[in-house]
């Protein structure tokens, strides 16, 4: 009997000398098709800088103006009146409801005051409610007038909303702090 002798074949092997290559240009395309969410910052419309010398100031009466008013402490006034951040939107709302009807030279104007030293999340949160009671106004016009949301509004309608409540704010400047 002729024994028949069995090769050994030799096992699969995966080439690796290319793996740290391959390896390499995954991470960098998962690096570059990646996008990551960047914070814009508050959406503000500034205006023009005018020389002080320039300026020219209008009055304005003091039943179209809402002072807001913020401290270093966090205590926020409306008009001389102290009132708590979430009290700011409930308070605002039926002023500038009863403005709607009234031409722009007329609607109510937001004045925001801090101190230099005012913590800057307050800040943050009196203006959300001061831009919250205006889009809360804009949403109860556009139902009652339209029977719809303020997002499905075409852009007339949306031109008739914003011309009937057109948001006003005033950022002044901070007060220096003297001690």
């Amino acid at each position: 009997m002729v024994k028949i002798k069995k090769r050994k074949l030799k096992e699969a092997e995966i080439p690796t000398s290319s793996m740290a290559d391959i390896a390499f240009l995954l991470l960098l395309f998962f690096l570059v098709a990646t996008v990551i969410d960047v914070d814009t910052g508050i959406g503000l419309t500034l205006p023009e800088y005018v020389p002080p010398s320039e300026q020219k100031f209008a009055p304005i009466s003091k039943d179209r103006m809402a002072a807001l008013l913020i401290n270093e402490n966090g205590d926020v006034l409306l008009n001389k009146k102290q009132i708590s951040i979430p009290q700011i939107k409930e308070n605002l709302i039926a002023r500038i409801k009863s403005k709607i009807d009234l031409p722009k030279k007329k609607k109510l104007i937001v004045s925001v005051k801090t101190d230099r030293r005012t913590n800057y999340n307050i800040y943050i949160q009196a203006l959300d409610q001061v831009k919250g009671a205006y889009f809360e106004v804009r949403k109860e016009y556009a139902l009652q007038h339209w029977g719809k949301k303020v997002s499905e509004l075409d852009k007339t309608q949306m031109h008739e909303l914003r011309d009937k409540i057109p948001i006003i704010i005033s950022i002044a400047e901070p007060e220096v702090v003297k001690k």
